[in-house]
């Protein structure tokens, strides 16, 4: 890989949180995480050197990659070679309508990627609060961002993320990668996160409740869910302590005590009394 760049006259850019990945082992091990199959769509965010994106198109039916670098069309051109079931979309992933992005997959698909640090979490959630045919998202993100993904309720690393990650699915560890096995070497190691829709997950009155519920019991750690409620919905302290005592969550219990499941069931309790708000 690294010759290829070169050829090329390829420059790093740290704007764009460039790490490439280029170890065959595990890449193929991050494919058969994803459970990529003959049958599979994937779509994959950050094509780089094409590492991973040529490790995909072996074992999937179509992969299409986003790539923001312009920079690298003669490098993918080169290392894409023979690989029919691969598109690369030049454009920045963080600004495409999911919905027509969907539109170009044509049915369900998985995604596949080595994220730039930068855009992790707003490229995860874009999927977790919009997506409506995605079965899930094989990831490699930072450590300490893999924690908060999987984190329990309680856990210092349990977050509003966590939550909107949970409604949707389940959330696991597959592997830990060493900083060493990435070109340049960043500051941090490494893990592949796997947020699978199609396990977990649970049912809610309605998604922006239960959005607004999670912001709200995380508006002010330091502050008792009962007041975060009362100022993030305009509640008396009269029904703010009812609708918790109506889950049997004891007086000056915080945001961060409570599960994804009864965050959800909070919302809709809130839901059904501030039904116009939503």
């Amino acid at each position: 890989m690294e010759d290829v760049l070169f050829k090329h006259n390829f420059t790093f850019k740290k704007k764009y949180g460039q790490n490439f990945l280029s170890d065959p082992n595990l890449l193929r091990a991050i494919v058969a995480d994803a459970g990529v199959s003959e049958t599979s769509v994937v779509l994959e965010i950050g094509a780089g050197a094409g590492a991973l994106t040529r490790a995909l198109s072996e074992k999937a039916k179509r992969v299409v990659s986003y790539e923001i670098d312009k920079s690298l069309q003669p490098v993918l051109s080169e290392t894409l070679s023979g690989c029919d079931n691969a598109e690369v979309v030049f454009r920045d992933f963080a600004r495409e309508d999911l919905a027509e992005a969907e539109k170009n997959l044509s049915g369900e698909y998985l995604v596949v990627a080595n994220l730039p640090y930068y855009v992790t979490t707003p490229v995860v959630m874009k999927f977790v609060e919009e997506s409506k045919k995605c079965l899930g998202l094989t990831v490699m993100v930072q450590e300490e961002v893999a924690r908060r993904f999987c984190a329990e309720a309680g856990s210092p690393d349990y977050g509003a993320v966590t939550a909107a990650i949970a409604r949707r699915g389940n959330a696991t560890v597959t592997r830990y990668v060493s900083r060493t096995l990435f070109t340049p070497r960043p500051n941090v190691d490494s893990a592949v996160v796997k947020l699978d829709f199609t396990r977990g997950g649970f049912a809610v009155k309605s998604e922006k409740a239960y959005r607004e519920t999670v912001r709200c019991a995380f508006l002010n750690r330091r502050k008792t869910l009962e007041n975060n409620l009362m100022s993030g919905f305009s509640l008396s302290r009269g029904e703010a302590k009812e609708l918790l005592r109506q889950l049997d969550v004891p007086d000056g219990a915080r945001g961060e005590t409570l599960s994804p499941q009864r965050l959800g069931a909070l919302s809709d309790l809130i839901f059904e009394k501030k039904g116009e708000l939503f």
